[in-house]
């Protein structure tokens, strides 16, 4: 009897043990072949869910069901303007066939050498038959700037026909036919990331700071001729508000004046004796003093109302 439940549990060991090898799951994210002494039998399991295959014969591969990401090496390319640039791209690649793929590249690993050596020469080949400004920019739209002869200008010397999505547009075209015998579909290609070489940055940088600076200097000289037109324009205001307040006042002083003149002659003509008497002393004040020196005759006429004076 003991050696009966023994036997039980060896036997309910093997067959959990033969289920377990057996059993295998397909999650969402993945597609799983299933081969036989290194050779492929049946179809693709493609659908997630709990499947069963023969035990310790077969092998269940896994393969990636979703997007996938490539990141391309940075290097050195020049444009057809002989301009050498850092060219930096990335990519988003999927299994298709997994049958394909497993009897090809077999594995992820040698899936993104196949890439690097299928891409980077696609890259290669669009960069080097196009200008630099082509690679850069999307289109010929507008600057960020106010001027017109400037934006003119720089439309004109930079003007885009292709464009940079038309480039990645034309990487994709190119590479992704050639990936298909993989079992693989290039999905999108993208540039990450453009720069120049440091043998060209610099003189880049200071054409792009005599620009900006040939353009501060055009604001500067702008603002300068109206700042003198705005203080030329205040001159002339001051002037004639000056002018006219001087005329005004003339004319009130003149006014003044002949109102004075003409009191002073009623006032004065009432007596004429008075009037002599009051200005021989304004001459008197004027003309006398402690530091002056006058010498006249007994008879003089001068001093003819000082003779007259009696205590």
């Amino acid at each position: 009897m003991k050696n009966k439940g023994i036997l039980i549990v060896i036997v309910v060991a093997a067959a959990a043990f033969l289920v377990y090898n057996a059993a295998y799951t397909v999650d969402e994210t993945e597609q799983v072949i299933i081969t036989q002494f290194g050779r492929i039998v049946g179809t693709p399991k493609t659908d997630p869910g709990l499947r069963f295959k023969v035990p310790f014969i077969q092998r269940a591969n896994y393969f990636a069901k979703n997007l996938l990401d490539w990141d391309g090496d940075p290097g050195q390319i020049p444009t057809l303007d002989k301009t050498f640039i850092w060219v930096d791209t990335f990519a988003r690649w999927k299994i298709t066939d997994p049958v394909k793929f497993f009897q090809t590249v077999n594995n992820q690993f040698n899936a993104v050498g196949k890439l690097n050596d299928i891409i980077d020469p696609a890259v290669r080949n669009f960069i080097t038959s196009h200008s630099l400004i082509e690679a850069v920019r999307k289109s010929s739209r507008s600057l960020d700037t106010s001027d017109v002869e400037i934006e003119d200008r720089i439309r004109t010397s930079y003007a885009v026909t292709v464009g940079r999505e038309k480039i990645t547009q034309g990487i994709l075209k190119q590479a992704q036919p050639k990936l298909a015998q993989f079992g693989i579909e290039l999905v999108d290609v993208k540039i990450k990331r453009i720069n120049y070489v440091e043998q060209v940055r610099k003189s880049v940088y200071g054409r792009m700071i005599a620009e900006r600076k040939q353009i501060a200097e055009k604001y500067r000289s702008e603002g300068k001729g109206e700042a003198q037109k705005i203080l030329g324009e205040r001159e002339r205001d001051l002037q004639e508000i000056t002018s006219e307040a001087y005329r005004t006042a003339q004319e009130v002083k003149g006014k003044a004046d002949a109102e004075a003149t003409i009191i002073y002659a009623e006032a004065y003509g009432v007596d004429p004796e008075f009037y002599s008497f009051v200005q021989s002393l304004e001459i008197y004040d004027q003309s006398l003093g402690e530091k002056n020196t006058l010498i006249l005759s007994t008879d003089s006429e001068f001093l003819k109302y000082l003779k007259e004076y009696k205590e």
